[in-house]
This record gives structure tokens, sequence and C-alpha cells, in this order.
């Protein structure tokens, strides 16, 4: 049975359709010509931040690899869940053959406006809490994706290996991003384990992320989930922290490109490449979503930023050195 789609808090369908697309979305494309190509597709992502911009390309890059001329209508919503609705409302009167959400709440709003062709969504942490899908195995409607659900107990070991003396970690994070709540769950679960303790603030804008990032008070190191918001101010987290000398421990390795010490990660571009694959079987071999088990990454690697660690006053150890890909 197709569950019911709720209506998402936040989310003003009326206000929203008013908003004109062209004036708030940043769009683009690929250049082809869409009258010849073999399928047009709309792709929504949420913001612009390392994780998510590698995930729309990689989901573009199975299309090439295939050999497929698709014509990619993308758009970005800056952010703004209005603009979310308003890129799906937009994308539920085109001729599309699928759409792709990035993030989600860009999938959030597409599963609200879009029931009639396939929705694909990725860099979405847990699509049963944010109402996406009936199930992960059996998604039950017109929509299906990939999960970017971090491996957060090895995360937290790695922030302990980093840090051995932690004892209080500080999480900064949306309060309207269902994804976010559920990784400081997870994490909140997860730490007693480790001896460790979670301390968490919320923010509802990029503004406040710095004066968040303050309030957390005396913690010994700052983990950073995969957090929309947060991640794409994340300079503004990591000013506190080298200021502090508190290290930053980081879902993705979009944050340690911006700063935090070190993850054990998702790569963002092989999830978007393995999402795309997923839209290949449903356009060529008739694959169902509804029937499509939500799919989760197939590869986490290190990735440590030495600089980072040195202006946070910690030692990355050797053997996590010699597995992991090094940025600056």
């Amino acid at each position: 049975m197709k569950m019911k789609r709720k209506v998402i808090a936040g989310i003003a369908l009326a206000a929203a359709s008013a908003l004109a697309l062209a004036g708030c979305s940043n769009g683009s494309t690929d250049g082809n010509d869409a009258s010849a190509a073999d399928y047009n597709i709309g792709i929504s992502q949420l913001v612009q931040h390392p994780a998510l911009d590698a995930a729309t390309e990689g989901f573009q890059k199975a299309f090439e690899d295939a050999g497929i001329n698709a014509k990619f209508d993308i758009q970005n919503a800056n952010g703004e869940q209005g603009t979310a609705v308003t890129i799906a409302q937009t994308f539920a009167s085109q001729d599309l053959d699928l759409v792709l959400a990035v993030a989600t709440p860009a999938a959030q709003a597409m599963a609200q406006a879009i029931t009639d062709k396939p929705v694909l969504f990725t860099a979405v942490t847990d699509a049963v809490a944010a109402e996406l899908v009936d199930s992960n195995e059996k998604p039950g409607a017109n929509v299906t994706g990939t999960s970017d659900m971090a491996p957060i107990d090895e995360q937290l070991k790695l922030l302990k290996q980093i840090v051995p003396d932690a004892k209080k970690v500080g999480i900064v994070y949306a309060s309207g991003e269902v994804n976010s709540q559920v990784q400081v769950d997870a994490a909140t679960e997860a730490a007693p384990a480790l001896g460790l303790e979670i301390v968490s603030t919320t923010v509802t804008t990029a503004n406040d992320i710095q004066q968040a990032a303050e309030a957390l008070g005396d913690v010994d190191a700052i983990y950073v989930p995969t957090d929309n918001m947060v991640v794409s101010g994340i300079s503004s987290l990591v000013q506190v922290a080298e200021a502090k000398k508190i290290p930053v421990i980081g879902a993705e390795s979009g944050t340690v490109e911006g700063g935090a010490v070190a993850t054990l990660g998702i790569d963002y571009f092989q999830l978007g490449y393995q999402t795309g694959e997923m839209a290949i079987k449903i356009l060529k071999d008739g694959g169902d979503p509804a029937t499509m088990a939500v799919e989760v990454s197939k590869t986490f690697s290190y990735v440590v930023n030495p600089g980072a660690a040195e202006r946070m006053g910690v030692t990355i150890p050797a053997d996590i050195l010699d597995q992991a890909e090094t940025v600056e």
C-alpha cells in the first residue's frame, strides 16, 4: 500500500508557487539540445557545497560512462526550502523522464510535488524518517535513491584516536534538517560506549553557526554531521575551533577540505554515481522505484587535513595517515 505523503513542516506551497524560478535558483544545463536527448532529467540540489556538488557530478558521470545522451536541467535552491518547493513544482509541470533531488529538504519538496514520474534522491540520511519511502527495502511509491548515512560509530572512534582524552563532544546542526537530527541521535546513542558525552546546539541560518559553536562551551572536540547548512558554512565553525584549539572531526570529506582534521567518510561522487546507475535501470530497463530498495554507500575512506590538525593542536596517528587521502 502506498503511503500518504504528509505535508512537511515549513513548506508553504501556495506562497512558494508565486516565486519566479528563474530569479531564485541559479539554473544551469549541460548544453545539449533537449529535443535531441535520449532523456530529459531535472536535478534539484539544495545548496552548493563540495559534497552535494560531487553527488550531482557523479550522477551525470554515470550517464556519460553508459553512453547515454541525457539533458540535465540543474537547479540550485541556495539553501532555501521555499525555493526547493518552487523548483519541484516547475519540474512537475515539465516533460521530464526522471528527476533527482540532492539532499533531504530538496527530496521532500520533490516527493510532495511529483507523483507521476520517477523521483530519485541522494545525500539523504534516513529516507524513512524523512517520510520519503515506506521502508528502505520497499519504498512503495515513485521515490527511491541512495542514503549517505555515515558510519557514526567509527567516526567517533576516529575522534577518540585523534583526541584520546576527549570526554565531551560538541555538535552544531540545523534544527530544520531531519537528516541532522537522525545523526545527532545516533551519535548520542553511540557516545557512552566510548566514554563520550554529546553536547549540541542548533542553528536556523548559516549566520548562526559561529555563535552556536561558541555556545558549545568547554568541549574537547567537535563532530560535524552531514548537515547541509553547517557544511556550507563550515568556515565559521572552523574559525572558532582554531581559536579555541578544539579539534573538528567531519562526517564527510568536504568538511575536511573546509578545515576539519579528519573523517572516515563517504565519497559523494561515488554515491551520486551509484544513484545514476539506479536511474539508468529505471529509464532503460523499466525498473520500478516502488520496489527498488534504497541503497547505501559501498565505500568509506579516510581523509585528513594535517594543516588543520596542527592549527587545532592535535596529531593524526601514523596508521591513519598511511591509509588516508590528504587535503590542505
